[in-house]
C-alpha cells in the first residue's frame, strides 16, 4: 500500500488542475479524498478502478446531492492499494480518522445489552450496551435487559465469579449464599476461575444438560431437608432453562448467531437494515437510512456500511453473514474471516427478504414524511406567495411589538426560511425613540432600523415582511420602505380575531382582506408565523421588565450605582437569590460592608 499524501497548501479551484490529475489516473484499486477550498477532506471513497470512479464525478448529469458534493471538490488526492480489500480497510480507516461531512455518519442507535465476563485477576460477570476491544468475554446481545438480567442472576447462582467490589476486606453477603466466588475472603486460584468461564461458555453454546443435572439434584437435596423454598428456587431456575434457554436452542439451530444485512435505494436515498440474531431471537435494529452523495453504486454503499458496523462499532461478529447477492461477500470474508452468504431458499432466504422489506417500509416512511413536511412548508409558503401574487416567500421577516401600557417597549423578529424557523437570525429591539404606545411609530423605527442596516450591510432582502398587526402596522411599514429607503418589499399583515387567533390576511399595499381557507397549507403557515413572533416579542418584553424591576429596587438604595447594579445582576439573575446571599456572599463581589448591609436589610 502506497504512503498517504497529504499537502499543507491551501488548495485553489482549478478546472484545469483537476483536468491533468484525471488524465494520469491508475487504472488500480484504491481510495480518494475530495478536499474543499480549505483543503478539509469532504469525501472518502474506494474503488476498484480509480480512473473510471473518480472521472466519473466530473462528467455527465449527477442529481442534486452528488451535484452539490462536486460543486465543493477543489482538489483530490488518490491512493493506490494492492487489492480492493486494502482499499476498503483503507477507507473505513480514512473516514474514522477525518469523519468526512459527505460520507455516511454511523450513528450510535440503541445497543441491546450484552453479559460480559471482565478480564482481570478476579473477573466479574456484568451487563454492558457497549462492546469493546478490552480483553472481555461477552455473550449476546440480548432482546433486552430483563432477559440479561435474569440470565445473570442464573448463573451468579450457578457459575459464581466475583460480585462485589475490589475493596472489600472480608465475604460479603453474596458469598454466604453462594452467589460469589469468595476472593475477597481467600485468593481464589486461575484454575477455578477458568473452570467457571469454561462452564458459562458451555451454557451460551446451548450446553445446558450440565447445569440442569446439577440444579435438580440440589433442588431434590433441598426437598429432603424440608427446605423447601430454596427448592423451589432450584425448581424456577430449570424452569427458566428450560422455557427460555433450551427452547431458544432448539429454535435457532438453523439459523443462530447470524447477522442478517439488507437494503433499499430509491430517489437517492439508502436504507440500511440489520436483524442480529442470537440464541432465535430476531434483534431488530432501527434503520439506518442516508442520502447518498457518491458515484458509487448502493451496494458498494452497503459493502462499506458492514464492514464499518463492526470494525467502528464493536459489535461481535457472528458465526455468519448474511447479505444480499450484490454485496462483495469475498472482501468481507477475507477481512473478518466468516462466512458471508447469499441464501437463496429456506428460512435465511425469508430472513434476508424480510430485512429488504423493513429497508423498503422504513425508507417510504421517510418519503412520506418528506412529502408532509414539503407540504407544510414548501409549498405553504408557494400558496402564500400566489395568493399576495408576488414572485416568491421562501424568504420572510415577520415582526411583533409587546409594551405594557406604554412602558418596556420592544419588538421581536422571527425568520423563516423555506417555510421553516431560522432561529439563528431572530432578532431583539428595544424601542429607543418613541415614548408611550404608539404602533405606528414602533413600527416605523424597528423597520427603518432593520432595513437600514442590511442596506448599509449589503445583505439579502426578503422576500416579505408579516406584520402581526392590521392597516396600522402595514401601513408604518410600507411607509419607511418606500418613501425613507425607496424599496419595494412586499408587506402583510395578520390579522387576529377576538379571540386572538388568526383571522385573515390583509395586504399591505392593496389595503384589502386576502381571501384564505381556513383549511390550507398557507392558512397554517401564517398561524403558525403568528404564534411564534408573538411567543417570541412576549418573552423578550417578560426579560426585559424583569430585569427594570431588579435595577429599579436596587437602584433606590443607597451607596449602589449602575456599576453595583450590574455586578448584582450578572451574578446573582434574581432579587430572590440575592435576599438569600449572606453578607461575605455580596463582599466576594466588591461590595463594601455598609452597602452589602443596607442591600440585604433593603432586601430581607
Amino acid at each position: 500500500m502506497t504512503k498517504e499524501p497529504f499537502s499543507n497548501e491551501i488548495s485553489t479551484p482549478n478546472k484545469a488542475q483537476i483536468e491533468k490529475k484525471l488524465a494520469i489516473l491508475p487504472d488500480l484499486p484504491g481510495c480518494y479524498l475530495m478536499k474543499n477550498a480549505q483543503n478539509e477532506i469532504i469525501y472518502v471513497g474506494k474503488a476498484k478502478n480509480l480512473k473510471n470512479r473518480v472521472r466519473s464525478y466530473f462528467r455527465g448529469a449527477h442529481d442534486t446531492k452528488t451535484t452539490k458534493l462536486v460543486s465543493e471538490i477543489h482538489y483530490f488526492e488518490t491512493i493506490v492499494t494492492n487489492s480492493n480489500k486494502e482499499a476498503l480497510i483503507l477507507e473505513i480507516n480514512l473516514i474514522q480518522k477525518y469523519k468526512p461531512i459527505y460520507n455516511i455518519k454511523l450513528k450510535d442507535g440503541t445497543m441491546y445489552p450484552y453479559l460480559k465476563i471482565t478480564r482481570e485477576k478476579d473477573p466479574q460477570l456484568i451487563i454492558t450496551n457497549k462492546v469493546l476491544k478490552d480483553g472481555g468475554l461477552y455473550f449476546g446481545p440480548f432482546p433486552n435487559v430483563n432477559a440479561a438480567t435474569s440470565t445473570q442472576q442464573l448463573l451468579h447462582k450457578v457459575y459464581p465469579l466475583r460480585r462485589c467490589g475490589k475493596n472489600e476486606k472480608r465475604a460479603c453477603f453474596y458469598y454466604h449464599i453462594g452467589q460469589c466466588i469468595g476472593c475477597c475472603d481467600h485468593p481464589i486460584q486461575p484454575e477455578i476461575y477458568q473452570a467457571q468461564i469454561t462452564n458459562i461458555k458451555r451454557f451460551f453454546n446451548g450446553d445446558v444438560s450440565a447445569i440442569k443435572t446439577e440444579l435438580k439434584q440440589k433442588m431434590l437435596s433441598a426437598a429432603e431437608k424440608l427446605e423447601f423454598e430454596q427448592a423451589a428456587d432450584y425448581r424456577d431456575q430449570i424452569d427458566y432453562i428450560e422455557t427460555t434457554v433450551e427452547k431458544q436452542h432448539i429454535m435457532s439451530q438453523d439459523y443462530d448467531n447470524l447477522d442478517v444485512f439488507n437494503y433499499y435505494y430509491d430517489r437517492g436515498w439508502l436504507s440500511i437494515q440489520v436483524f442480529m440474531l442470537r440464541q432465535g431471537s430476531i434483534l431488530k435494529r432501527k434503520a439506518a437510512m442516508y442520502p447518498t452523495y457518491s458515484e458509487k453504486a448502493p451496494e458498494e454503499e452497503v459493502t462499506t456500511y458492514i464492514a464499518r458496523f463492526y470494525t467502528e462499532q464493536n459489535h461481535i461478529m457472528p458465526k455468519a453473514i448474511l447479505t444480499p447477492s450484490d454485496v462483495d461477500k469475498k472482501v468481507l470474508e477475507e477481512i473478518f474471516n466468516v462466512p458471508v452468504q447469499t441464501p437463496l431458499r429456506g428460512k435465511k432466504r425469508s430472513l434476508l427478504e424480510l430485512c429488504e422489506k423493513n429497508a423498503k417500509l422504513s425508507l417510504d416512511e421517510k418519503f412520506r414524511l418528506i412529502e408532509l413536511s414539503t407540504r407544510k412548508t414548501i409549498k405553504a409558503v408557494e400558496e402564500l406567495a400566489d395568493l399576495l401574487n408576488i414572485p416568491q416567500a421562501n424568504y420572510i421577516e415577520s415582526f411583533d411589538h409587546s409594551n405594557i401600557h406604554g412602558t418596556h417597549s420592544v419588538s421581536g423578529m422571527v425568520v423563516y426560511q423555506e417555510g421553516k424557523p431560522d432561529r439563528k437570525n431572530y432578532r431583539k429591539y428595544k424601542i429607543k425613540t418613541v415614548e408611550g404606545s404608539n404602533e405606528f411609530a414602533h413600527t416605523q423605527e424597528i423597520i427603518r432600523r432593520r432595513y437600514t442596516r442590511l442596506l448599509k450591510e449589503n445583505k439579502a432582502l426578503p422576500d416579505l415582511i408579516l406584520m402581526d398587526g392590521g392597516i396600522i402596522q402595514t401601513r408604518a411599514a410600507r411607509d419607511v420602505l418606500e418613501n425613507e429607503l425607496g424599496l419595494a418589499i412586499p408587506v402583510a399583515g395578520m390579522v387576529k380575531n377576538d379571540k386572538h387567533k388568526t383571522a385573515a390576511l390583509i395586504d399591505g399595499y392593496k389595503e384589502e382582506m386576502v381571501e384564505m381557507n381556513p383549511h390550507s397549507q398557507a392558512f397554517h403557515f401564517i398561524q403558525r408565523v403568528q404564534e411564534e413572533v408573538h411567543r417570541y416579542a412576549i418573552s423578550y418584553h417578560r426579560q426585559v421588565r424583569s430585569k427594570n424591576q431588579f435595577g429599579s429596587q436596587l437602584d433606590s438604595i443607597e451607596g449602589v450605582g449602575p456599576a453595583t447594579r450590574t455586578k448584582l445582576l450578572k451574578h446573582f439573575k434574581s432579587l430572590h437569590k440575592i435576599k438569600e446571599a449572606s453578607l461575605e456572599d455580596l463582599r466576594a463581589l466588591g461590595i463594601t460592608r455598609p452597602v452589602a448591609k443596607r442591600i440585604l436589610n433593603k432586601l430581607q
